[in-house]
């Protein structure tokens, strides 16, 4: 019989498990909302590294491993991985392509944390749109900046931060209002390519603010890459054990 283990985290992965079956699992790793709208089981949590989830794919008799996550959670990719090679199953991913510069861009890539405190001292007023990773930075700001971190739920900042919860799409007007309000100086993003959160790069292009882009990590070569939704979709249709 055929079961399918789906690892979640971008947004085109719940289309993905709404045309999964009864057999088959959508693991998720508990950051956000958990669907209760689904025909197949959902799964939340961790697995404890490759070793635990090879043993979760053998013990589950899982015949397919598809790894959706978000194109920066390397950790997880190279977990899935190596599991799936421990485990004798194939592995599929959904690779999202980046976004590409457009005319009138100033983007700047930069390769980690100590790179981008680095490129971020000129500015004043950073908008970032990383996810979690700068609420670990809150105690670092400089004087003379004031940051806005947007993330998918809501957490304390500071006197110098502001964190907003929420979670895209993302509609151009909206972005245009906040940005605005915000009086930013310098887009914080990562490159995940999605047409939910492309808005904000839009907007930096039309006030001419620069974009520090946090560069994208290696992912490990899987069994067959996808980088449109559609064609692992058709694919897991398609998909017998």
């Amino acid at each position: 019989m055929r079961r399918i283990l789906l690892l979640g985290g971008v947004t085109e992965s719940l289309r993905l498990a709404r045309q999964l079956g009864p057999a088959d699992v959508y693991s998720l790793a508990g950051i956000g909302r958990v669907p209760t709208d689904l025909h197949c089981a959902v799964k939340v949590g961790g697995y404890g590294g490759p070793e635990g989830l090879a043993a979760y794919l053998q013990a589950e008799s899982i015949s397919l491993l598809v790894d959706a996550t978000h194109p920066y959670a390397a950790r997880m990719s190279h977990n899935a991985a190596a599991a799936a090679r421990r485990a004798g199953v194939p592995c599929w991913a959904l690779r999202r392509p980046g976004w590409q510069p457009q005319a009138g861009d100033d983007w700047h890539e930069v390769a980690g944390w100590d790179a981008l405190s680095l490129a971020l001292q000129p500015f004043r007023r950073p908008f970032f749109t990383l996810g979690r990773e700068p609420l670990a930075h809150l105690d670092n700001i400089p004087a003379y900046q004031h940051w806005t971190l947007r993330c998918l739920d809501p957490y304390p900042g500071n006197a110098r931060c502001e964190v907003i919860g929420a979670r895209g799409p993302f509609q151009l007007e909206q972005e245009r209002a906040l940005f605005a309000q915000g009086n930013f100086d310098v887009l914080v993003s990562k490159n995940s390519g999605s047409d939910a959160t492309e808005p904000k790069l839009q907007v930096a292009r039309e006030r001419r603010l620069p974009v520090l882009m946090l560069a994208r990590p290696q992912l490990p070569p899987v069994d067959r890459e996808f980088h449109r939704l559609e064609a692992l979709a058709c694919a897991l249709a398609a998909f017998e054990n």
